[in-house]
């Protein structure tokens, strides 16, 4: 796929990953719009590009009638990141927020289809995989895409959401002939990251000297924190070689425990405070690690940061990005909101 010129939509395109995957589509020459409500998106993140004139920015809720058709018109991909969500402690404490999601989904899909644009690509989520298989965090489990079918048992309101806008991305290539590609994003992390999600929330706990230092659940979860770069530039992979809908993993398979990163992130900041665990919080999956060898297949990919690589550069982001005292004053507000 060429995208030189090309009219692409990024719902969503002012958060984290959408912000990151707008900078690399205007990098290869795409005509950018971006469509987000500001919920949780930053429009700091986009800035220079919208005041330059490179992206075409349009603040609106793409759950209001007629928003979807508007943000849509004259596009060719659309590239569907927009959602309700957060870290851990927003996805299990908000499911009632997170079930908009279905809505939201199903209206940009419809206004793509009726358009007729050439692509549609799904930011999915490894909230998809059956919760039963991943109790066991002493297994050696990589998560394959095949894994996700009867008997379906998605993680909360915003797994089930994911999974569902999958498969209806998949019916829409069966019936309509509507392109598409699903990415299951597993743990994403880097520069603009929020402090809801954990490397982001671990990094400003040390940052802000906190003792003693504060660990959701046991520290003992398996996790495989995926860097950003790696995420955009497998998304935009998707965007070019898959057609049918169908999804693949998007994450590396390194096995980090909880604890281990803790640790690296302490070390880094030379600080040594008393860690308490609290096993009653959000912690989610015990053992979530990609299986990547589809992406591989299909697309050629492979993570390129490894995460103590990933971590530095995510360290030295955030120390220069922020203020101690006003990381501070809102970090534990921030852990279960958006």
């Amino acid at each position: 796929m060429n995208w030189k010129n090309r009219r692409v939509l990024v719902t969503g395109g002012c958060s984290f990953i959408g912000s990151s995957l707008v900078d690399a589509l205007v990098d290869r020459g795409a005509r950018v719009r971006v469509v987000d409500d500001l919920s949780s998106g930053k429009m700091e993140n986009l800035r220079d590009l919208i005041e330059d004139g490179r992206v075409q920015f349009v603040e609106a809720d793409l759950r209001k009638p007629g928003v979807a058709e508007k943000a849509i018109d004259g596009m060719s991909v659309v590239f569907h990141l927009a959602a309700d969500h957060g870290g851990r402690g927003y996805v299990d404490l908000h499911q009632a927020a997170c079930s908009v999601n279905l809505l939201l989904d199903g209206l940009v899909f419809r206004a793509a289809h009726k358009a007729g644009v050439d692509k549609v690509v799904y930011a999915s989520s490894g909230c998809v995989y059956p919760n039963h298989i991943q109790t066991d965090p002493n297994k050696i489990l990589y998560l394959t895409e095949e894994m996700v079918g009867p008997h379906f048992d998605a993680d909360n309101m915003y797994g089930w959401a994911k999974l569902m806008a999958e498969m209806t991305l998949q019916a829409y290539y069966k019936e309509w002939g509507m392109k598409s590609a699903c990415c299951r994003y597993f743990t994403v992390y880097g520069p603009r990251g929020v402090e809801n999600h954990a490397v982001i929330a671990m990094i400003a706990r040390a940052f802000t000297r906190q003792d003693p230092f504060i660990v959701w659940g046991t520290g003992e979860q398996i996790r495989n924190w995926t860097y950003i770069d790696d995420i955009v530039s497998g998304t935009i992979l998707a965007a070019e070689k898959i057609d049918d809908g169908r999804a693949v993993n998007l994450g590396t398979m390194e096995r980090i425990k909880v604890m281990d990163a803790v640790r690296e992130i302490l070390c880094t900041f030379g600080h040594a405070p008393r860690i308490e665990l609290h096993p009653e919080m959000p912690t989610g999956p015990l053992n979530r690690v990609a299986d990547n060898s589809l992406a591989k297949e299909l697309l050629g990919w492979e993570p390129q940061v490894m995460f103590n690589d990933g971590l530095q550069r995510t360290i030295q982001w955030y120390v220069a990005a922020k203020k101690e005292e006003e990381v501070a004053g809102r970090l534990e507000a921030i852990l279960t909101e958006r």
